[in-house]
C-alpha cells in the first residue's frame, strides 16, 4: 500500500481524501434515514450506510488520516427529508452515487480497490430507485393542481385589487376571501376528478392536498397586505414570495422526476406574472375609468 501510496500525486491524493470524507458523510446520512424508515427500506439503507462506512476506510488506507463527516451535509439531509420526504432526499443521493461513480472511475487505473467500491456504488444508485415509492408523489398532480391555481389566481386577483383599492388591508381581505373560497372550490373539483377515473389514488387525498397546496399559498401571498402600509410595497413583496413558491416547487418536482428545472420554472413564472401584469392592467383602468372612486 505504501509502494502505491508514494506514486500518487498531491492532486490525487486530496481526491481521495474528499472521497473519504464523502463516503463518511454518506454514512451517517444514510443511517439517520434509515432510522425514519420501517422493514426493507430501512434494511436497505442501513446496508448502503455500512457499504459507506467502509469504503471510508478503504480510502483511508491510502490517505492514512481520520475523516468526521461533514456535519453541515449531515444536518441538511435531516432537514430536506423532514421537509421534502424520502423520495426528495433519496433522489438527491443519488445523484451523489452518479458523481461518486464517475469520480471513482479516474481511481480504476491507480488504485486497485477502486474497481470495487464502483460496482458497490453502481449497486447503491439501483437499490435507491427501487426504494422510491413514497405516498405524496403519487399525488404531486395534485399538489401541482392547488400550487399553479393559487399563484395565477391569486397573483392576478392581488395585482389587479391593488391598483383598484390601493388599501392594503382592503386587498389583503379580499384576496383572503377570494383565496379560501377557490381553495374550497379546487378541492371539491379535485375529489370529483379523482373519483370520475380509475387511479391508483384516494379522491379524498387528492383533494386534501389541492386543497393545502392552495391554502398554503394563498396564505404566503396575502401575508405581505396585513403586514405593509403601503399596498404597493405589499405587491411587490408578495410577487417575490411567489417566485420562491415557484422555485422550490420546481426545485422538488424536478428532483424527484428528474426533469430539467430551468424550462418548468420559466413558464411557471412567465404565466403567474404574465396574468399579474394583465391583472394589474385592468385594475388599473377600471380605477381610471371610475375616478378613482373604489
Amino acid at each position: 500500500m505504501k509502494d502505491i501510496e508514494t506514486k500518487l500525486d498531491a492532486r490525487t491524493k486530496e481526491a481521495i481524501l474528499k472521497s473519504q470524507k464523502t463516503e463518511m458523510t454518506e454514512h451517517v446520512v444514510y443511517k439517520r434515514l434509515a432510522k425514519k424508515q420501517r422493514g426493507r427500506n430501512a434494511e436497505i439503507l442501513e446496508q448502503i450506510s455500512g457499504d459507506e462506512a467502509r469504503h471510508a476506510s478503504i480510502w483511508e488506507r491510502y490517505t492514512n488520516t481520520k475523516v468526521r463527516p461533514n456535519p453541515w451535509a449531515v444536518i441538511l439531509y435531516t432537514f430536506l427529508n423532514m421537509l421534502f420526504g424520502i423520495t426528495f432526499t433519496l433522489k438527491l443521493m443519488e445523484l451523489n452515487e452518479d458523481r461518486a461513480q464517475k469520480k471513482y472511475k479516474k481511481f480504476l487505473t491507480l488504485l486497485p480497490d477502486a474497481e470495487e467500491v464502483l460496482k458497490e456504488e453502481e449497486k447503491h444508485e439501483q437499490a435507491l430507485l427501487d426504494l422510491i415509492d413514497e405516498e405524496r408523489l403519487k399525488y404531486t398532480s395534485s399538489i401541482v393542481l392547488g400550487l399553479n391555481d393559487a399563484l395565477v389566481e391569486l397573483t392576478g386577483t392581488l395585482a389587479g385589487l391593488t391598483f383598484a383599492l390601493a388599501d392594503s388591508r382592503i386587498v389583503g381581505l379580499a384576496g383572503l376571501i377570494t383565496g379560501i373560497a377557490a381553495s374550497l372550490s379546487m378541492a371539491a373539483s379535485e375529489y370529483l376528478s379523482q373519483k370520475s377515473e380509475e387511479r391508483d389514488t384516494h379522491p379524498l387525498k387528492a383533494s386534501v392536498y389541492t386543497g393545502t397546496a392552495y391554502v398554503i399559498t394563498v396564505a404566503l401571498l396575502i401575508f405581505p397586505f396585513f403586514v405593509s402600509s403601503s399596498v404597493y410595497a405589499a405587491l411587490a413583496w408578495s410577487l417575490v414570495n411567489a417566485l420562491i413558491i415557484i422555485a422550490l416547487f420546481t426545485f422538488f418536482v424536478s428532483v424527484v422526476r428528474s426533469v430539467s428545472f430551468k424550462p418548468m420554472f420559466t413558464e411557471m413564472a412567465l404565466v403567474s406574472f404574465g396574468v399579474a401584469a394583465v391583472s394589474f392592467a385592468v385594475g388599473s383602468i377600471a380605477n381610471k375609468l371610475l375616478g378613482g372612486s373604489l
